[in-house]
């Protein structure tokens, strides 16, 4: 099983390069410049079936145009998305107290800008044992 991270960030020069750090840790990788092109943004109900999930881990900036990761992960948990759940990374250069207490009420893990590589995937590893048995994912021609 080739654990499937979802990264959105709109610097395009942190997604590539954390992009290209993650594949060659062995994780299949969709990098999304901004939450808008992710098709749950786009379609009323999550794409994601109760037997196939978009992906295993989500690892985000909060600081982005027209939407925060944050915003994005409520978003997300309205729409009744079934994947990614406790594996999500808000990054961020700031956070605000009212933030922080979003992220910890959505269930999500925090780190601040700029981060070190090694502890993300740290945090990746320690959460694999997360990923369910058997999981299925929805196709990638989705992204």
């Amino acid at each position: 099983m080739r654990p499937r991270i979802i990264i959105i960030e709109d610097d395009e020069r942190c997604q590539e390069l954390l992009s290209m750090v993650l594949e060659r840790k062995g994780y299949e990788v969709i990098s999304l410049s901004e939450p808008g092109v992710c098709p749950l943004y786009m379609d009323a109900e999550c794409i994601c079936t109760s037997e196939q999930a978009c992906g295993d881990f989500l690892i985000t900036d909060n600081r982005m145009p027209r939407m925060t990761g944050l915003e994005f992960i409520e978003l997300q948990s309205r729409r009744g998305c079934k994947g990614i759940i406790g594996n999500k990374l808000v990054v961020s250069g700031t956070w605000t107290p009212s933030e922080l207490q979003t992220a910890e009420r959505l269930g999500c893990n925090v780190m601040h800008k700029p981060y070190n590589f090694n502890s993300i995937l740290d945090w990746l590893e320690e959460r694999k044992n997360r990923i369910p048995p058997g999981r299925e994912l929805i196709g990638s021609a989705a992204f």
